[in-house]
């Protein structure tokens, strides 16, 4: 496959830009629960990670790079739809896509891209018959987990339970790069989402992959091991692109799911950790490559969201969105190309108060794979979960319980309201001076705070719309 371009104009910026004629192969990496901190090339006095940081020097590194969501489900649900997770009812850990939701594969698998989901899902079902598992949602081959998953794991191909052995991440990566090979042989586009399933607690890395870290106590070895596996597995990845001859005309992005873990995370600083809507449990480490495209390394400063990675894979693409559907991200590609320094638009966060659902992946994959073997096929409509298409009765387009934010380079305001009805709080931070989020800045910037209030309560409105239901329409609307 070779690239080639024509000039396009991006509407509504002045620029002109090159969009492939002939478009690139995607891959979209997630780590789950590393923090920004927990990089060798953001500082990290620990933790090894080689092949990170040779792709932050040579490629595109974002450095203000945001988790939709503080908690894994919600941003993975982000990034398969360009979409706050709000919108469609992804609250938290384990709440799950609609079957109503456009889903970033099946856009690019109409665009004649051959897609692959490899390692956590956590967005719904690995089962087949399940309306939210990675083959209801767009992918045409699929080797995932319900959830994260460690040493030895059992994953759903395809809807079949099989046993696997050795590192997590090592596992998801050669199931990638098994799909990549084929796609390459037959000169097919595709599109590669690999989560990996590491950082996540319970740390069990390898013996060779604590070696570094024996000075260092066991939980520590353990967690800084796994971040060493998956930087490794990463390696592996783009060693592969390479050799395949696809460097060129491959985009391969990589991020986490959410900020830096309590006690074993490095927030880089920031204020909160996992699960808070401050920096330290939104802002992520964040990678891109394109070398046929971006030839010289760059530094990307603006503030950015995994909401934006649809969009702009979009654009790269040359196809576009669902009619009618609003998308919470924007194209990055007039930033990434040097002709702006500026969102078109703000980063809205809101963490509801719904709670996670519980969804144990390995005891779920042990007995799918037990009960497969006898040949039996489970209905349990907890882990098929055929209700996902459901809206629940309408909510308050005026009350948004729980903790919103609102970023507007270098303004961050947030709205708390613990409770619906209860009287709401209200934080005012410039992160440009003040990163960790300690000065509030509410009574000296009156007329800014009405603005950005304005702006934020517009958008939560929006969201709850959304999540009623009224961008589906009525046949998509159970």
């Amino acid at each position: 496959m070779r690239l080639s371009f024509f000039l396009s104009f991006m509407a509504g910026t002045g620029l002109v830009i090159a969009a492939p004629s002939d478009p690139p192969n995607i891959v979209l990496v997630m780590a789950d629960d590393q923090g920004w901190g927990d990089m060798g090339y953001n500082g990290h006095p620990h933790v090894k990670t080689p092949h990170f940081d040779a792709l932050a020097r040579e490629g595109v590194r974002f450095d203000q790079f945001h988790a939709a969501a503080p908690v894994c489900s919600p941003t993975r649900g982000s990034v398969m739809t360009g979409r706050t997770p709000n919108r469609f009812g992804c609250f938290s850990w384990g709440h799950t896509l609609r079957p109503q939701e456009v889903t970033i594969a099946e856009l690019l698998r109409k665009a004649g891209y051959r897609t692959g989901h490899f390692g956590k899902w956590h967005l719904g079902s690995v089962q087949q018959g399940s309306p939210v598992s990675p083959g209801a949602s767009g992918f045409d081959e699929w080797a995932s987990s319900p959830n994260f998953f460690d040493l030895d794991p059992v994953l759903s191909v395809n809807g079949r339970a099989r046993a696997f052995q050795g590192d997590s991440s090592d596992v998801t990566a050669e199931l990638a790069v098994d799909f990549m090979r084929r796609c390459a042989e037959k000169e097919q586009r595709f599109l590669a989402v690999v989560w990996f399933g590491s950082p996540h607690a319970p740390h069990q890395a390898l013996e060779a992959d604590r070696a570094p870290y024996v000075a260092l106590p066991q939980a520590q070895q353990h967690f800084y091991g796994e971040i060493t596996a998956m930087d490794r597995a990463f390696g592996r990845l783009r060693e592969e692109i390479r050799a395949l001859g696809l460097r060129d005309e491959t985009v391969l992005w990589y991020c986490s799911d959410n900020g830096a873990l309590p006690k074993l995370g490095a927030n880089g600083g920031r204020r909160g950790h996992k699960g808070s809507i401050y920096e330290g449990g939104l802002l992520v480490p964040a990678l891109l490559e394109w070398p046929g495209h971006y030839k010289e390394p760059k530094v990307i400063r603006v503030p950015c969201v995994t909401s934006d990675i649809l969009p702009t894979v979009l654009d790269i693409v040359g196809t576009t969105k669902e009619p009618g559907r609003v998308l919470d991200g924007q194209s990055l590609l007039p930033i990434l190309e040097g002709g702006t320094s500026r969102r078109s638009q703000p980063i809205g966060f809101w963490q509801a108060t719904d709670r996670g659902i519980s969804t144990p992946a390995k005891q779920w994959m042990d007995e799918l794979l037990a009960e497969q073997t006898k040949g039996n096929e489970p209905a349990d409509p907890a882990r098929l979960m055929p209700h996902a298409a459901q809206i629940g009765p309408p909510r308050s387009l005026s009350e948004f319980p729980g903790h919103a934010a609102w970023i507007d380079w270098p303004w961050k305001l947030h709205r708390i309201e613990k409770k619906a009805g209860v009287d709401v709080e209200w934080e005012l931070f410039n992160l440009g001076q003040d990163p960790d989020e300690s000065h509030v800045l509410i009574a000296e910037q009156p007329e800014r705070v009405a603005e950005m209030r304005a702006q934020l309560e517009a958008w939560l409105e929006s969201v709850v719309r959304s999540l009623n239901g009224a961008d589906y329409g009525k046949k998509h609307n159970p």
